[in-house]
C-alpha cells in the first residue's frame, strides 16, 4: 500500500478508535472524557507541515465521533446526544492541542512530555471557565468561588483527558513511525 493509501487508513483508525472510546467509555461518569481526541489534535500538529491542514484530522475524529453517538441516540441507543448546543466551542478549544503541537514539534521525550501534560491542561482550564462565564442558571456563582467549584467539578473530566492523553499520544506516534518509517519509536523519526 502506497504512503498515502497508508495515512488514510491510519487516520480512519484514529477516527474509530475516538469514536469507541466516547461509546464505551462516555456514559459512564468515572471514565468520561478518556479519548483519545486531544492526543490526536497534539499529535497533528507534530506531523503536519502544512499548518492549515493540521486542524482537519482533530476535528474531523471529533465530529464523525459526535455524529455516531448522534445517530445512536436518535435511535434510543444511547444515553446523551452527540451534538449540543455551545458545543463548538469545544470543538474550538481543542485546536489549542493542535498549536500546543506545532510549537513542541514532538521530536523529544521532554517536548512529548510537555504537549501531553499541556494540552489537557489547557483545555480543562478554557472549557471550564467557559462553562462557568456561559452558565445562566444557578449553578455556578459570577465569582471566583464559583469560578473554583466549577473548576473543581471538572477534575474527573481532566483526569481522564490527561490520563487518556498519555496513554494515547505515544501509541499514535509508535503506530505512525512504524507505518510511514518502518521505525517503532517514540518520538519523531
Amino acid at each position: 500500500m502506497k504512503s498515502n493509501g497508508r495515512l488514510i487508513v491510519f487516520t480512519l483508525i484514529l477516527v474509530a478508535l475516538a469514536t469507541a472510546c466516547k461509546y464505551f467509555f462516555g456514559p459512564d461518569i468515572g471514565w468520561s472524557g478518556f479519548s483519545p481526541v486531544i492526543a490526536i489534535a497534539l499529535f497533528a500538529g507534530f506531523i503536519m507541515k502544512q499548518k492549515d491542514l493540521s486542524f482537519i484530522l482533530p476535528l474531523l475524529a471529533l465530529f464523525i465521533s459526535d455524529a455516531v453517538i448522534q445517530f445512536l441516540y436518535s435511535q434510543d441507543l444511547f444515553p446523551y446526544a452527540g451534538f449540543y448546543g455551545g458545543q463548538w466551542k469545544n470543538y474550538a478549544v481543542l485546536l489549542a492541542a493542535t498549536l500546543i503541537g506545532w510549537v513542541l514539534k514532538g521530536r523529544s521525550f521532554s517536548s512529548l512530555m510537555a504537549g501531553a501534560l499541556a494540552a489537557p491542561t489547557v483545555f480543562f482550564l478554557v472549557s471550564n471557565f467557559m462553562v462557568w462565564a456561559a452558565s445562566t442558571e444557578a449553578v455556578y456563582a459570577k465569582s471566583f468561588s464559583g469560578l473554583m467549584v466549577c473548576y473543581e467539578a471538572g477534575l474527573p473530566f481532566y483526569r481522564n483527558s490527561l490520563i487518556a492523553t498519555l496513554v494515547f499520544l505515544p501509541v499514535i506516534l509508535v503506530a505512525y513511525n512504524y507505518l510511514t518509517k518502518k521505525k517503532a519509536v517514540l518520538t519523531l523519526a
